[in-house]
């Protein structure tokens, strides 16, 4: 589990979405459809993948 990354790719507009949502978003660094960040797989960032699950697409990196 050492060293283990997430790829995370925003699939869907953040255009109407749940404010608190739109910040989760933000703050891991997405901001345009088709942008993609690598983040840690820890227990925060999952959290953060569950808040915006159905605006993202996650995978192993």
């Amino acid at each position: 589990m050492a060293d283990k990354k997430l790829k995370i790719t925003l699939v869907r507009s953040l255009i109407g979405s749940v404010p608190k949502n739109r910040a989760t978003a933000v703050s891991m660094g997405l901001r345009k459809i088709g942008q993609s960040v690598v983040l840690p797989d820890n227990d925060a960032t999952k959290g953060q993948i569950r808040r915006i699950s159905h605006l993202v697409k996650v995978e192993e990196a």
